[in-house]
């Protein structure tokens, strides 16, 4: 499945938008984000390769058995038998290098969620503390507008010119140019910080779903290899008595029964694989389209 957006393409993105200085720790946060999420979807990808094999070799057991227990010539048999030899001796398809990459892109996965936290976490301090200002300048301008109205009243009362200086002074143009400053100010510092918090909220939510789809992978991983390691041993225990026909009967009546178990196994990590593609690409759109709106 093709990586979207493709991973050259992101720094050239990232570069475009506009970050202010002190936000370059997120620029890098965000890059680091999309290196993972690419780096999973390779891993990904690997691991569906992985799958396929395990499917051929699914169905390289399953023909062998049926050869060996059916009544074959004697040269299928023999056939069969080398088959099954050369399959014990084959490398596990669901190696324990698989295992460990997708342990050590959860250990990734939940590095970034945190740092993501984190920031979420300084972002909401920014607001409440805007929220703060807003409240305590506001109080401010209503106490010296206050003090002007008296300051224009005690004028008024000693001089004929108080009273028409008075609603000037009432109006206070100082005061109105900073109040307006102060609220478009207040104003995009809210929306940016709302802007900024659906940025992380985006990339937090993609991070947590795949590293809790990744601990899923792993575990299906980890139980289909063990499934492998057991059929090898059942088919090495068969050929070791191959001369003993009820025993490799009975055997081989087990191996087929596990079969059905390990051919559903494979068809249910290579689905969660498959689910695991789908929400990096739709992770990785997300964060792209909150970070490519126009900034206000």
């Amino acid at each position: 499945m093709l990586l979207q957006p493709e991973q050259h393409t992101v720094p050239s993105i990232l570069d475009s938008i506009l970050f202010p200085k002190a936000m370059q720790d997120l620029k890098l946060l965000m890059l680091t984000y999309f290196e993972t999420s690419a780096e999973a979807s390779r891993l990904c990808s690997h691991l569906l390769s992985s799958i396929n094999q395990a499917h051929y070799d699914f169905h390289f057991i399953k023909e062998a058995l049926e050869k060996i227990n059916d009544g074959s010539s004697i040269q299928e048999t023999n056939l069969a038998v080398s088959q099954l030899v050369s399959f014990t001796l084959s490398d596990n398809p669901l190696s324990n290098t698989d295992q460990h990459e997708f342990k050590l892109m959860q250990d990734r996965y939940t590095a970034i969620l945190h740092q993501l936290k984190s920031k979420k976490k300084k972002v909401t301090r920014r607001m409440k503390f805007i929220h703060g200002l807003k409240t305590v300048a506001g109080v401010c301008l209503i106490v010296a507008c206050s003090v002007l109205a008296l300051v224009a009243v005690v004028i008024a009362v000693h001089s004929l010119s108080g009273l028409l200086m008075g609603p000037a002074l009432l109006g206070c143009t100082p005061f109105v140019q900073l109040k307006k400053k102060f609220s478009m100010f207040r104003l995009f510092r809210s929306r940016f910080l709302r802007r900024l918090m659906e940025q992380l909220d985006a990339a937090a939510k993609g991070t947590y779903i795949l590293n809790r789809d990744f601990d899923t992978v792993s575990r299906l991983v980890s139980r289909l290899h063990d499934e492998f390691e057991h059929n090898k041993m059942m088919i090495k225990f068969c050929l070791e008595r191959r001369n003993d026909r009820v025993l490799i009967e009975e055997v081989v009546k087990e191996l087929k029964k596990c079969g059905r178990g390990l051919e559903q196994q494979i068809e249910e990590l290579e689905e969660h694989v498959f689910l695991c593609l789908v929400t990096i690409n739709r992770a990785r759109l997300l964060v792209i389209n909150e970070i490519s709106k126009p900034q206000p």
